[in-house]
């Protein structure tokens, strides 16, 4: 399979390394990334301030050269009725977005900045070894969620639909709160279903 990558507008070389990276590493597949496009002429809806996601689908499975396309923009997408989308493609299709645009956020309950567990070997009451906390740097926390929306949305392309194990990248995530419980891997069950 080859996945092509679309930057739609301004995306930092960052962004595309860690969209890249993650194709690469979960669904073993070649990945290209294509030159930078302009926003889709008429994407803009002025009443919402926002970008209709469905006509960056279309540029992105015009123009990308992969089995399955993704765009990334730093534009804010909406789709039909819903406020807001990280991401959008269409089941079986051959292009997808993302945005990263609310990917940075954590004004609806998302981690802006992750504690990881480590542990002190040193010994804290009763002997005991304890638990020290690692703040996640908030550029972290965002490279986590781009990676885990890209794998998502070109899943969608590959046939998964959403899946009911909130760890599995493919669950439904309507806010970054859920991204950011999620992993950035298919569950079991969603790799059987690719095989």
């Amino acid at each position: 399979m080859h996945a092509d990558i679309v930057p739609v507008g301004e995306v930092p070389a960052q962004v595309k390394r860690e969209s890249s990276a993650v194709l690469r590493s979960v669904y073993d597949c070649e990945v290209t990334v294509h030159d930078s496009q302009s926003i889709p002429d008429g994407a803009f809806d002025q009443n919402r301030n926002q970008y209709r996601a469905e006509d960056f689908i279309e540029l992105v499975s015009r123009v990308g050269s992969g089995d399955t396309n993704i765009g990334i923009t730093a534009n804010d997408l909406y789709y039909r009725r819903r406020n807001y989308v990280f991401g959008l493609a269409y089941l079986n299709g051959n292009g997808s977005v993302i945005s990263t645009y609310r990917l940075r956020t954590s004004s609806d309950g998302g981690i802006s900045s992750k504690p990881e567990d480590t542990i002190d070997r040193k010994s804290g009451s009763a002997g005991m070894p304890r638990p020290i906390y690692r703040v996640k740097p908030q550029s972290e926390v965002f490279a986590d969620r781009v990676r885990k929306e890209v794998v998502h949305e070109i899943g969608h392309t590959l046939g998964l639909e959403h899946c009911d194990n909130n760890k599995c990248v493919m669950s439904f995530s309507p806010t970054v709160r859920e991204v950011d419980v999620k992993e950035e891997n298919l569950c079991g069950s969603c790799s059987r279903i690719l095989r």
